[in-house]
């Protein structure tokens, strides 16, 4: 699903134009790209939470001659499933089968 039909669905589901749909979502992105790099953490309960991470100094290899390389420490950003999302994408198996 791309944005655009991510706003198609937002709009059936919320009853509103597409435009208004587009407009919400825009902005509700925006707020949470400018949160996390400001070192923010959001939250968004039972679907996940947004953060940036440190990612260490590391030696790597190029990989088009072999030579080693130092790569530098840099801060990357993240997403942390909730608990509702993630038991909708990966429902776990009822345990009183196994008695």
């Amino acid at each position: 699903m791309n944005k655009g039909e991510l706003v198609d669905a937002v709009a059936d589901k919320a009853s509103v134009t597409k435009k208004q749909a587009d407009a919400v979502l825009t902005a509700a992105l925006e707020a949470i790209v400018e949160a996390v790099s400001d070192g923010d953490k959001v939250t968004l309960v039972g679907f996940g939470s947004f953060e940036s991470r440190e990612r260490k100094a590391r030696e790597g290899r190029n990989p088009k001659t072999g030579d080693k390389m130092d790569i530098p420490a840099t801060k990357v950003p993240a997403f942390s499933a909730g608990k509702l999302f993630r038991e909708k994408v990966a429902p776990e198996k009822n345990n009183s089968a196994k008695k």
